[in-house]
């Protein structure tokens, strides 16, 4: 099943369609003093900060950036359509091999077992940003078939382009995953407003994410619920399924943000090694201006 027959063409527009619930028109000049705030974020970022909230936000959006971690919602993305296609059966038996295994986040490394479902390491995944789940994955999948995905739900900039290594060496691909705020956070939209059984299942993995250090780290929010609220306003502030990467000069987070409404976002940075707090501070920040925008007035 290609993505856009299962949801529609995401990411081609921060103002693109959503397939599905009819989100809440928002006036440009609503936007206005999160934008000033995003500004201020950006001025004091060490390096490029790229927001992307489609319709509503959008600073350096098409500037294409090293993603880290949070490449890897490409690759749940086609597991899940695989999966709802009938393509991938979740408790299918996946054996991680020896190549498989890389260091840096996750659980796998510290643990014996290397028989897992499909299923499985999608929530390893999702849940833990799990490298060695990631690549056994790929490997299941290809990187043909996530790339196809990806060109299928309108993502032309934004690519996974090898396997995790840790360490990466030069003669690798530079980067993991690269792309841009404005075609993840379309795609991430996709989820918010999508009804298609694919987007309800990659959008549960990401609820099941451990890290909200980033966008949502400062706003008010119930980390251990990972139901969508059935209605809103969401009575905790703000409720997050989200997917974060960590790298060396990088930092970003991806995700569904549901308040007085619903949204998609994006928030990417990049800077210097050794300035990951000051790229950590300006995310925060970005949060907030999000949070503003599906907040309840007042």
């Amino acid at each position: 099943m290609s993505g856009k027959a299962a949801g529609g063409t995401a990411g081609t527009d921060c103002a693109g369609g959503t397939g599905g619930r009819t989100p809440e028109a928002v006036r440009p000049e609503k936007a206005r003093p999160e934008m000033a705030r995003l500004q201020e974020a950006a001025a004091a970022c060490p390096g490029t900060l790229a927001v992307c909230v489609p319709g509503v936000l959008g600073l350096n959006e098409d500037v294409v950036l090293p993603l880290a971690s949070t490449g890897k919602v490409l690759l749940l993305a086609a597991l899940a359509q695989d999966v709802a296609a009938g393509v991938v059966d979740p408790d299918e038996r996946v054996t991680l091999r020896d190549e498989d295994y890389a260091g840096g986040s996750g659980l796998l490394t510290g643990l014996s077992a290397r028989d897992w479902t499909a299923g499985d390491l999608a929530l390893l995944t999702a849940a833990v940003s799990d490298n060695t789940a990631t690549n056994a994955l790929l490997r299941r999948l290809g990187l043909g078939r996530v790339d196809a995905a990806a060109a299928a739900l309108g993502l032309t900039r934004t690519r996974i382009h090898d396997t995790i290594r840790e360490p990466r060496l030069p003669e690798h691909p530079p980067a993991f995953a690269s792309g841009t705020a404005r075609e993840l956070a379309g795609l991430m939209r996709s989820l918010a407003h999508g009804r298609e059984p694919w987007q309800r299942l990659l959008l549960g993995w990401m609820a099941h994410n451990t890290d909200r250090a980033l966008v949502p780290a400062l706003l008010p929010h119930e980390p251990e619920d990972r139901d969508p609220p059935a209605a809103l306003p969401y009575a905790a502030g703000v409720w997050v399924a989200n997917k974060t990467g960590t790298d060396a000069g990088t930092r970003a987070d991806v995700g569904v943000m549901a308040g007085a409404r619903w949204e998609g976002y994006a928030v990417l940075a990049h800077g210097p090694a050794g300035r990951e707090h000051a790229l950590v501070q300006a995310i925060r920040q970005a949060g907030l201006a999000i949070a503003e925008t599906v907040l309840p007035a007042g």
